[in-house]
């Protein structure tokens, strides 16, 4: 634990952000006995929170593991991961009586409302006594005997200053880069962000045949390198979204190929080869399987749709290749507009995975998205900011 004496210092600890992990951050703090003050530039907390899970928020997954994170350094998120499991936090949804069910795929959601989780944070930070001031804007951060952090509503010090202003997705919530000008304003190693958890983007030429299969959702087998997750794909306007696009864009390269799977529980060769000889057109066939205007569609890229009979062995084989490899290159994402995450942030390299401190710059922690480890979709992300943000909480 680092501990400053700070000549006139109102607080032990400022917070940076009141999402999810600077509010419990703040809670686990307080708890300690620390005087904690949260400073949020919008008008309330807990924005992104609101939004998240269709407004019920996917406040957990009960599978977590390092495995479903992304960083620079895999094994970074490992030890506060272990310190505050899934099961801690529904040990306090439950405390709060909010009621609450598992979805799929271990995901949890409140049965009811978002808001449920943000009133929860908000009431243990006033039991743990910490101080929030919404409308809060920082404009500079200085460090000399401690941190004194100049605002809109005057200049505060703290001993510990706890940055957790996430990354640069959703920007209609206020969304900054903030966090990563601090960790460069004081020397920190920054992985390059990107957005993550986010739509793709295909070339006109292949969208001006697809578009005609906008809305409709497929449940499809997505790969990307050692990577592949089965869920629905959704064709929408500009390109491809649904879970299993938005989990691979986690890990996509710009420029490279996906491979999918349009009907991973059907052997499409054998079915095609039992209709060789018949009267029935491909698109027909196809749309026995899939939505009739996508087997269209496909059949638009790839060639006209024609009796089965007319095609060969070969033909069939490739038809069926490319049904069950389904190659397709983005022409980039929607951007951090559309990203639920961004990915990269301040390298673990510079930080404590015990206590999400800064190693080189005592006092000073980093916890949540602006660190670069990025949780797959389902729950992942807000787990990683409970548990982050109890490591530094304990800290602090």
């Amino acid at each position: 634990m680092f501990r400053l004496q700070v000549t006139g210092s109102e607080q032990d600890v400022i917070v940076i952000g009141g999402g999810a992990a600077g509010l419990f951050c703040a809670i686990e703090a307080g708890k300690r006995g620390r005087r904690v003050l949260v400073l949020e530039h919008s008008d309330r907390v807990g924005k992104k929170i609101a939004i998240s899970g269709g407004g019920r928020c996917n406040f957990t997954n009960v599978y977590t593991r390092p495995d479903n994170f992304l960083s620079a350094n895999p094994h970074f998120c490992k030890s506060a991961l272990a310190r505050y499991p899934p099961a801690d936090f529904i040990s306090l949804v439950e405390k709060h009586g909010i009621k609450y069910h598992e979805k799929k795929l271990g995901q949890l959601f409140c049965d009811e409302s978002s808001q449920q989780i943000i009133d929860m944070l908000l009431s243990e930070c006033a039991d743990a006594g910490v101080e929030i001031r919404c409308g809060c804007r920082v404009r500079t951060v200085t460090r000399e005997n401690g941190f004194t952090v100049e605002t809109n509503q005057g200049s505060l010090a703290s001993a510990a200053l706890v940055i957790a202003t996430g990354g640069l997705s959703i920007a209609p919530l206020g969304a900054t880069d903030f966090g990563y000008n601090i960790a460069r304003q004081f020397g920190l190693k920054i992985e390059a962000p990107k957005p993550a958890l986010v739509p793709f983007i295909l070339s006109s030429a292949v969208q001006k045949q697809l578009s005609s299969s906008s809305g409709i959702s497929i449940d499809a087998l997505v790969e990307y390198g050692d990577r592949e997750f089965r869920e629905s794909i959704l064709i929408t306007h500009r390109g491809l979204s649904g879970p299993a696009i938005l989990q691979i864009s986690l890990y996509w390269e710009t420029g490279a190929q996906l491979t999918i799977n349009l009907l991973p529980d059907k052997d499409i060769l054998e079915l095609l080869k039992d209709r060789k000889g018949s009267e029935i057109e491909l698109a027909n066939l196809l749309a026995q399987h899939l939505p009739r205007r996508f087997a269209q569609a496909w059949c638009n890229l790839y060639g006209p749709s024609r009796p089965l009979k007319q095609f060969n062995q070969r033909q069939l084989s490739d038809i069926a290749l490319r049904i069950q490899k389904f190659q397709i290159t983005p022409a980039g994402t929607e951007g951090f507009k559309k990203a639920e995450v961004t990915a990269g942030g301040v390298s673990t390299t510079e930080l404590s995975s015990q206590t999400m401190a800064a190693k080189r710059i005592p006092g000073l922690y980093f916890i949540g998205e602006v660190v670069d480890v990025t949780g797959q979709l389902g729950g992942y992300n807000f787990q990683w900011a409970w548990a982050s943000g109890y490591a530094a909480g304990q800290a602090v």
